[in-house]
């Protein structure tokens, strides 16, 4: 992509930010990248809401569905995607200066929810002076956080696009965080406010968790012995290390184990009445789309998603992927936007 398309930027509140569960964030910051321009009447924007462990460059991740004449036009929108709170790419997290310590937060840092993140997002469309959004959009983690956004925006979305994602996080969901959580633990660094803390322990909760990401089916296409005699160094060990390695090189453990807790706090319902009221509050026309091979958010949880919101439509999609097909199925993806989504 052309450079010039697009700018990374960071943009700080002045005031405390007050999170829904008690606490604050003196002076926050979002960081985020933009691609295209604004046009005079702001009504060109496309808000796109990343998934846990990725970050606010959407081309990057998601690069399949950017260029000219598809679903991210640069030349037509102005698209915006922020970094999550939390995240170790340049929003306020762990890595922030605590102003009452004057080292960083660490585990430390205050306890925030998915609806704390998606109240972070809107603070900088109203920076921006954002009155509407053309389409939201986010897969996972994300799809939950454009939820919220969808709920408390309602009159101002006028598309939603929702991947792999759920009403509220199950107790599937819930216990492998747990686990991973117990992984991190273990390791005797993590609560250390050193740059170093917890890298044992992330690499080897990212080896448990990155199973549920995938299926088997892909695992044996892509990782499957030629050999069949072999008894060791298998190629499925030598994929959960490398991953592993590269996790650590690009991410912060405790950033991760108070992402897991955040992800944890998901339920568009709550205070709401109910979620099924909550989501039939959603205006926006809606695109829900399932991922048949999803093993850590089924595709149940779409159809429900679907059922409730009132404006929407549901499309499944084939894939040996599992919940990471998000990433990968993009021409599936783009069909089933448009068949309801003109954009």
């Amino acid at each position: 992509m052309n450079k010039e398309r697009y700018t990374y930027s960071y943009h700080t509140l002045e005031q405390p930010f007050i999170l829904e569960q008690g606490g604050q964030i003196e002076k926050p910051v979002i960081a985020y990248n933009t691609y295209g321009k604004l046009n005079e009447n702001k009504d060109n924007v496309i808000f796109i809401c990343h998934a846990l462990t990725a970050n606010s460059d959407a081309d990057d991740w998601w690069h399949g569905l950017f260029g000219k004449g598809d679903v991210f036009d640069w030349d037509k929108y102005f698209i915006i995607c922020a970094n999550n709170l939390g995240s170790p790419y340049g929003t306020s997290s762990a890595l922030q200066i605590d102003p009452a310590t004057n080292e960083k937060y660490g585990l430390d840092f205050p306890f925030f929810t998915i609806r704390d993140t998606a109240k972070l997002h809107l603070k900088l469309l109203e920076h921006f002076k954002i009155k509407k959004i053309k389409l939201l959009i986010g897969g996972s983690c994300g799809g939950n956080i454009a939820q919220e956004i969808a709920y408390l925006w309602r009159d101002k979305i006028e598309n939603l696009v929702l991947l792999c994602c759920s009403s509220r996080e199950s107790p599937w969901a819930i216990a492998i965080h747990e686990g991973q959580r117990l992984v991190l633990l273990s390791d005797e660094t993590l609560p250390l406010k050193i740059e170093e803390a917890g890298l044992k322990g992330l690499k080897a909760c990212r080896a448990v968790a990155l199973p549920y990401y995938r299926t088997q089916r892909s695992f044996n296409v892509r990782q499957g012995e030629i050999d069949s005699n072999i008894v060791s160094n298998f190629r499925s060990s030598g994929y959960i290390n490398y991953q592993g390695d590269k996790f650590i090189d690009r991410f912060n453990a405790q950033c991760y184990y108070t992402l897991l807790k955040t992800l944890d706090t998901h339920n568009i319902g709550r205070g709401r009445k109910s979620i099924e009221y909550a989501l039939a509050q959603i205006n926006a026309n809606t695109v829900v789309i399932g991922f048949e091979s999803d093993l850590l958010i089924p595709v149940n949880e779409q159809q429900f998603l679907s059922k409730h919101i009132p404006n929407s439509d549901y499309f499944e999609i084939k894939s040996i992927y599992g919940h990471d097909a998000f990433l990968i199925e993009h021409d599936h993806i783009r069909k089933a936007i448009r068949l309801k989504i003109t954009i």
